[in-house]
């Protein structure tokens, strides 16, 4: 007999693992598809700014639209999920991006900045959706304490999309040009770098069409949907704005992804004024050293550390390297010398190199806020994970206050010293903010 309950137990317990493996196979899939489609934009914006003559402010302009439409798509991206539920929901997210792909076609095609913003914006709005209805499948499957290190395996594939995502864009796009960097082009040749983003963004459209189908088709089980209530979507907001932990996570997610997006997608920019032919795969630093820092954090979390102490050394860390940054000096090579050569690697400025190793502090910060933020919320959490993924607006306002800074005095190197406040507040949120639990 007790046989026979264990060997039903054993067969209950490998139904289980079999169950959740391919829900959290096809998240991870789904993972890595926003990484590409995100950290694309590091190689975009560098070689945007070439083709249409673009100063260091308006380049910020094309992560400004892609990040911005989170702030007014965030909240009824969660009516959505909460109409159709999370698998439909996340189906129709992959459809915006598409749709998204396709309007970079007449883009490229006219060489009118204005309907590259719009096509960002399109992207940003289907991301978010996406966003919206994929990241509580990993907070909510599993234990709460060790959340941080499921989602530091999402971030895993995520990041190494955006290591992957540079190498493609220079492949397929800037191989053929790279002798122009620096040069003044010819209305010809802007033509021809501007034809050059059709066929991959018309194939990355159709893939990403073909993945939205499979997923609407895929068994990936539904999420126990949140009734809609008598009292309405104001009520629910009142009710998740008293939790502040929550809103405090927000806060500092959108610092968090402020400087994420400055890190990753600026490094391009600045790299292509110090006149770096590979400026395009400078994004793919910024991300392997993102991988390596989500490595850590599955390691260590929360065997050896708890998310708040992995959070706050994080913070510590990137506010150390923000200041070095500023002071580096561009004729120097120590890390190159240490890092790269000795493994083949490129010669670069320690500056450019710093900015990169800003992914090993920021690799931590997204996956161990939302278990922390999420906290005690129950089935307020469609609309704090909507609150949350609006937290990714500040990858639309790091990036402008750097452009803006670059035009100043302090050039595009002093200008990362925007970072300093964002790190703090990250780092007040690790030591006090996530405790907090009344306003009272």
């Amino acid at each position: 007999m007790q046989q026979t309950e264990g060997a039903n137990m054993a067969s209950t317990i490998t139904q289980q693992s079999k169950s959740s493996f391919v829900p959290m196979a096809i998240v991870a899939g789904l993972f890595f598809i926003l990484g590409f489609a995100t950290w694309l934009n590091g190689s975009l914006m560098p070689y945007l700014k070439q083709i249409l003559q673009l100063t260091p402010f308006q380049a910020s302009l094309i992560l400004f639209s892609f990040y911005i439409a989170v702030t007014f798509t965030a909240l009824p991206s969660a009516w959505v999920i909460r109409k159709v539920g999370y698998k439909t929901g996340m189906a129709l997210g992959m459809v915006g991006m598409m749709i998204a792909g396709l309007l970079f076609i007449p883009a490229a095609k006219t060489q009118i900045f204005g309907l590259f913003l719009f096509a960002q914006l399109v992207m940003g709005a289907g991301q978010t959706l996406l966003q919206t209805a994929v990241n509580p499948y990993v907070v909510r499957i599993g234990p709460e304490e060790s959340a941080a290190a499921r989602v530091s395996v999402m971030g895993i594939l995520n990041k190494s999309a955006g290591v992957v995502a540079p190498m493609v864009f220079t492949a397929l796009i800037l191989d053929s040009f790279k002798d122009r960097v620096g040069t003044d082009l010819t209305q010809i040749q802007i033509e021809e770098m501007a034809n050059g983003l059709v066929l991959p963004y018309l194939g990355m459209a159709l893939f990403i069409g073909f993945l939205a189908l499979l997923v609407k088709k895929s068994p990936l089980p539904e999420l126990d949907k949140e009734d809609d209530v008598d009292t309405g979507d104001t009520n629910r907001l009142k009710d998740v704005v008293a939790h502040p932990n929550l809103v405090l996570g927000v806060a500092a997610l959108f610092f968090y992804v402020a400087v994420e997006v400055i890190a990753g997608d600026t490094i391009g920019t600045y790299a292509l004024s110090l006149g770096i032919e590979n400026y395009a795969v400078m994004t793919s630093y910024t991300m392997a050293c993102m991988v390596l820092g989500y490595i850590i954090g599955i390691i260590t979390i929360p065997r050896f550390l708890s998310q708040p102490t992995a959070l706050m050394i994080s913070a510590i860390l990137g506010v150390i390297l923000t200041v070095l940054i500023v002071v580096a000096d561009n004729d120097s090579f120590v890390l190159a010398n240490a890092l790269l050569v000795p493994f083949g690697g490129a010669m670069l400025p320690d500056s450019l190199l710093l900015i990169a190793l800003l992914g090993l502090a920021n690799a931590i910060v997204w996956p161990a806020v939302w278990p922390l933020a999420l906290s005690g919320l129950g089935k307020l959490t469609s609309i704090g994970s909507a609150l949350l993924v609006m937290g990714i607006a500040g990858g639309a306002f790091g990036p402008l206050f750097w452009g803006l800074a670059s035009s100043s005095d302090a050039g595009q190197q002093g200008a990362y010293l925007v970072m300093l406040p964002c790190y703090l507040f990250i780092l007040f949120y690790a030591v006090k903010g996530y405790k907090i639990k009344s306003w009272k």
